[in-house]
């Protein structure tokens, strides 16, 4: 009897073929929010603020073929940064499995279901607003137990 080869998503990440890689993504669209870094410290801050490019009621990048001539700043996921980037949620498929973890029960490669990734709370779908419809991005910074107080510039 032959030898059992594992399903795609449970192999090295540099064994994977493009496909593949791509079909890694749960589509939480977590990775496509503003987030802010302070200048002082280099802790970076989510927001509830996505980039102009996702439907915000799918968390589907609207236009991905194209995304990074629209928004240079995208950070496209590699292989080789995967494992790199602080500001990935823990439960980014790549970010675990560049650190060899298994992916979710509810990610749709394991559930079947696309849907999984909404009901587990993981997803941006519906929780989030356009930069498109934003004024001051730092009214949306998402600190836990913080509420952020608009102070206004004093006139000299």
């Amino acid at each position: 009897m032959g030898e059992v080869t594992p399903p795609f998503w449970e192999r090295p990440l540099g064994t994977l073929d493009e496909t593949e890689w791509e079909a890694l993504c749960d589509g939480c669209g977590q990775c496509c929010l503003v987030k802010l870094e302070d200048a002082d410290t280099g802790e970076i801050y989510d927001t509830d603020v996505s980039c102009t490019l996702l439907d915000t009621c799918t968390a589907r990048c609207t236009d991905y073929p194209n995304r990074k001539a629209k928004v240079p700043d995208c950070q496209q996921m590699t292989r080789e940064n995967a494992g790199t980037l602080p500001w990935l949620p823990e439960t980014c498929a790549y970010r675990l499995r560049a650190e060899g973890k298994p992916l979710y029960d509810w990610h749709y490669l394991i559930s079947g279901d696309r849907e999984a990734v909404v009901r587990a709370g993981i997803s941006v779908a519906g929780r989030v607003i356009s930069e498109d419809e934003v004024d001051a991005i730092e009214d949306h910074v998402q600190i836990e137990g913080f509420e952020a107080i608009r102070v206004e510039d004093e006139e000299e």
